[in-house]
């Protein structure tokens, strides 16, 4: 290879590192990106990812659901009168909503405490691949709970609800016009 052919591949590829880089946010953009995180509690969470778990907040874990024609109950609840919604029907989505969200806050103090440990374990220097592997199995088996969880609940909410509902629903959210066909997707 002549000098002036290794000098453009080596050109190349330092375009190519920088491009990898630039879309990967905090790695080239800041020397710093994470300063500050290591005061956290959990490091890999932040006090509202903490809090969200603990409150059984959605988090975006049901959008597959929610964007695919399944409400989920709370926003059920806040479009009741618009959706024209049953006592029977609010009543079952009330109920719905409150075991949903005691058995996510379980999973979400779950979640947390298997971060806490794997925290624990690399802040105490304990850690090696076998450690990693078995806590971020459970960490991932947690997670995993909690989206089932949260998706089950709007399979089971969509089932309370008639498909004009459902199609109104979608409407109301800005999924979908009331001229598109709606209600014949579920």
């Amino acid at each position: 290879m002549n000098a002036r052919l290794l000098v453009l591949l080596a050109a190349l590829a330092g375009a190519g590192v920088q491009a990898q880089h630039a879309q990967h946010p905090g790695h080239g953009a800041s020397p710093m990106p994470y300063a500050g995180m290591q005061d956290r509690e959990i490091k890999a969470l932040s006090a509202e990812e903490r809090g969200a778990l603990l409150e059984g907040q959605g988090m975006g874990l049901a959008l597959a659901a929610e964007l695919n024609g399944y409400p989920g109950p709370v926003h059920v609840l806040e479009l009741a009168d618009a959706l024209q919604l049953t006592g029977e029907q609010r009543h079952a989505t009330h109920q719905l909503m409150q075991a949903h969200k005691a058995e996510a806050r379980e999973l979400g103090a779950q979640v947390l405490a298997a971060e806490g440990e794997l925290d624990r374990a690399f802040a105490g220097r304990r850690i090696d691949d076998a450690e990693i592997a078995r806590l971020t199995a459970r960490i991932g088996e947690l997670q995993g709970r909690l989206r089932a969880a949260h998706l089950r609940t709007h399979l089971k909410q969509a089932a309370l609800l008639t498909p004009p509902q459902v199609a109104k629903y979608q409407q109301l959210r800005g999924y979908t016009t009331a001229a598109s066909g709606a209600e014949g997707k579920r």
